[in-house]
């Protein structure tokens, strides 16, 4: 177990996260019998955990592969994981979202670096428009 432990914490995710507490969930522990504990990676920068799988796969890009830029669909917090692990690692990022993302959303993927693409209604369009978009413009998804 500690050998799984060591690993998790000497990933490269930690460049851009943080190590996130435990806290106790007294109503959930007391109806189960048990303890429950909830991770709290709303305290990351993005307020998900979306962060630490985004940065994990674009940090691992080869320098060909970074050199192209990458490009992702999402209608929220995967989006802006991929914005700011890319602008971190000094790589562009392309990210498609429906038409229907809060605003609040777009602007916060705008700030953390990524380019924005609206299309769609729902994210099942901006979805086929990335993989349009990884094959015309070569980028990586």
């Amino acid at each position: 177990m500690q050998s799984i432990v060591d690993l998790a914490d000497n990933t490269r995710v930690y460049d851009v996260a943080s190590v996130t507490p435990l806290s106790l969930a007294h109503q959930l522990s007391e109806r189960s019998k048990n303890n429950i504990y909830l991770k709290r990676e709303d305290e990351l920068v993005i307020h998900a955990f979306k962060l630490r799988g985004a940065y994990q796969k674009i940090s691992g890009l080869t320098k060909e592969q970074a050199a192209k830029g990458v490009v992702a669909s999402s209608a929220g917090n995967h989006a802006q994981g991929v914005a700011l692990s890319a602008t971190k690692l000094g790589i562009e990022s392309v990210i498609v979202m429906p038409l229907s993302t809060p605003k609040i959303k777009v602007n916060a993927v705008e700030q953390l670096g990524g380019k924005v693409v609206l299309h769609g209604d729902v994210y099942d369009d901006a979805y086929q428009y990335a993989k349009q978009l990884e094959q015309a413009q070569d980028l990586v998804f």
